[in-house]
């Protein structure tokens, strides 16, 4: 049985005369895939944002496994078990491979002041590293600069950095950005792979619906920051208002 990992109460945002979120109330449950999914503006990316310590509500409270995170800071909900990933890239370019995996591994394990005592000495990062690089396809890249993989690549390194902290709950914005068809569905590929096998929740927002629907174990449409509806794929996919919103066009 899945059980209720994170939930959102009346959650409220605006930015000036513009409400971005308006009260959103969700659920989300462990061991699931689920999208939020809705047209531009509606409100996805500012949900993130507030459940990951980005930006604080105006109201409303925010709950993980029971525990209210509203005001924890980003690096406390890493510690927690909440990790994302950006829309906009977000890796070290100068650094090489292993060495943007090897710094949240080092934080991980508790060794973050001592990343300049050579690697040699811990073991234990090397590997958890490498498993890490091998997971996500990239072992045999780890020591090219991160800055001169292709978008492609650069992509999976940084959902690679939102799992190497072992996230119990990780949220995904826009996984596929700038990729082409072949790359999404290696993405798509991996994303199912680790939720069975690290036993991750993911939340991904993204506008891809074949990747969507192919992914999701259930969907969250959003629209003017209000929760439209949520269903299973099947559900969502025949819902009337879901494809007003979008036309029906990529539906």
């Amino acid at each position: 049985m899945n059980e209720m990992v994170l939930s959102t109460k009346n959650l409220t945002k605006s930015f000036g005369n513009f409400m971005a979120i308006n009260g959103v109330e969700i659920d989300l449950k462990s061991n699931m895939i689920t999208s939020i999914i809705g047209p531009n503006g509606a409100g996805k990316t500012t949900l993130i944002n507030l459940i990951t310590g980005i930006l604080r509500p105006d109201k409303g409270k925010i709950f993980f496994k029971g525990e209210d995170i509203t005001h924890l800071s980003t690096d406390k909900l890493v510690k927690k078990g909440i990790t994302r990933s950006f829309q906009i890239m977000n890796i070290f370019p100068r650094l090489t491979v292993f060495q943007n995996i090897e710094l949240p591994v080092l934080s991980l394990l508790g060794k973050n002041l001592k990343w300049f005592s050579g690697i040699d000495d811990h073991q234990d990062v090397t590997e958890e590293v490498n498993k890490i690089l091998e997971d996500v396809n990239l072992l045999d890249k780890r020591y090219m600069l991160a800055g001169e993989l292709p978008h492609g690549d650069q992509r999976l390194l940084e959902l690679a950095i939102a799992i190497a902290p072992r996230p119990e709950i990780c949220f995904l914005d826009e996984p596929s950005s700038g990729m082409n068809p072949s790359e999404s569905a290696k993405v798509l590929e991996l994303i199912k792979r680790l939720a069975i096998a690290e036993k991750t929740t993911f939340i991904v927002v993204e506008h891809d619906m074949d990747l969507v629907f192919s992914l999701s174990d259930w969907i969250i449409v959003m629209n003017k920051g209000e929760i439209l509806t949520e269903g299973e794929p099947g559900q969502i996919k025949e819902n009337k208002e879901v494809k007003e919103i979008y036309l029906g066009e990529e539906l």
